[in-house]
């Protein structure tokens, strides 16, 4: 059994914004409360983070994660990296190294940034305990085949990923001719949506609904969300086969992995 987990779903800003008093972000409804965009994808008894978002802390406390074996970057953006800290509870846990995955330009801003953790010497568990691969094509993690797909988040080439039946691209703007191509024949398609308004960086509402109206997806569901959502509000608004998430929800893929 594979299962999908999406940890967070909201922006950069994360909902509620700060200094914001929006119907949104004064909502009671906890599926409003919208931490940094991510996804962990569990076989078994293993799981692989997509991103170590700025409220991985939080993540890992309220979905009870127990393991973290590996890591997916999409790219080197802030709010996608700036909790790689955390790991190394893990790190204690699992008395081993976690190999993280990207992009080489991801990585080696990975490696930049966080120059403290990849310049350490062996075994000292104060700091996390990491390992970089880049990645250009298929790999195989615990049986499941990860397919890196390069999107567009503004003039950036990222990588979102698919596996098994099910893509997911956060932080998208445009998805080139060869990465129609991988994504055909989805059961799930995770997308960026980000608001209404147009963004330079982002799918818009309407965007995201064209690409679903184009990629036919058996369903879709938005992302990268920001405080233009109350999640009450769009369930009679959205067409029938697209849906908001929720952080903590979670999704099960039942087809086998090899």
């Amino acid at each position: 059994m594979v299962t999908l987990t999406f940890l967070g779903t909201g922006t950069s800003m994360g909902v509620p914004m700060i200094a914001c008093d929006c119907k949104v972000c004064t909502s009671s409804d906890t599926r409003d409360k919208r931490t940094r965009s991510s996804i962990m994808i569990s076989v078994g008894n293993k799981n692989i983070l997509v991103d170590t978002t700025t409220d991985l802390y939080h993540q890992a406390l309220k979905n009870n994660i127990q393991n973290v074996n590996a890591v997916l970057y999409t790219h080197a953006h802030a709010d996608h990296i700036h909790g790689i800290d955390e790991l190394r509870r893990f790190n204690h846990v699992q008395h081993e190294e976690i190999v993280c995955y990207g992009k080489a330009d991801a990585v080696e801003a990975i490696e930049s940034i966080f120059k403290y953790i990849f310049t350490r010497k062996n075994g000292q568990f104060d700091i996390p305990q990491l390992r970089t691969e880049h990645i250009s094509g298929v790999i195989n993690l615990f049986g499941l085949d990860i397919t890196p797909i390069e999107i567009l988040h503004g003039s950036q080439i990222i990588y979102g990923y698919r596996f098994l039946d099910c893509a997911y691209l956060t932080d998208c703007s445009a998805i080139p001719e060869k990465s129609l191509e991988l994504l055909q024949g989805l059961d799930i398609l995770i997308i960026d949506g980000l608001r209404y308004a147009p963004h330079k960086n982002h799918f818009s509402y309407s965007e995201a609904l064209e690409m679903v109206e184009s990629l036919k997806p058996k369903r879709a569901y938005l992302t990268h969300l920001t405080h233009d959502y109350l999640y009450e509000d769009m369930k009679d608004k959205l067409p029938e086969n697209v849906f908001l998430p929720y952080d903590g929800l979670q999704i099960e893929l039942r087809e086998q992995v090899r």
